[in-house]
């Protein structure tokens, strides 16, 4: 069962982070070179469809190994050891993740256009690095964490 969980979380990593590597390195500078805000609408569109999926099995799978290392969560919010400074560190950058991606889902795109596509580029690449993050934390877990 543990395999099966963690290739689904390394999937739902996959997409994530792949899927927003290739918007802020691909598609957000050719949208901010045209200033063609469709280019990212037309991306998203597609993307959102596999992307919001990929974070939910993420986030459930990640609850599921995050207990199977450290079953009281109580400890997670400790921080007195690595596995629990880890798990605190993803549970940090997926609560940043969701504020950016809510506030450019809720109050940027609805609205897109040429006025605020540098604010909506800056909530991409927030993301992506964001989504880097939590890949090289996840590393931690197998790796022993970093000094």
């Amino acid at each position: 069962m543990y395999n099966f969980i963690l290739l689904l979380h390394l999937l739902g990593a996959t997409l994530w982070t792949g899927g927003h590597l290739v918007l802020a390195l691909a598609i957000l500078p050719r949208a901010l070179r045209n200033q063609e805000p469709g280019v990212i609408l037309e991306f998203e569109s597609g993307y959102e469809k596999i992307g919001m999926p990929a974070l939910l099995v993420q986030v459930l799978t990640g609850l599921w190994l995050a207990h199977r290392l450290m079953p009281d969560w109580i400890q997670w919010f400790a921080a007195d050891n690595t596995i629990s400074r880890l798990i605190l560190v993803k549970i940090m950058l997926l609560a940043v993740t969701v504020i950016i991606a809510a506030h450019a889902r809720l109050r940027i795109i609805p609205r897109l256009g040429t006025g605020n596509l540098n604010l909506l580029a800056g909530h991409i690449i927030a993301v992506t690095i964001l989504s880097v993050l939590f890949v090289v934390t996840g590393l931690g877990f197998r790796s022993g964490g970093f000094s």
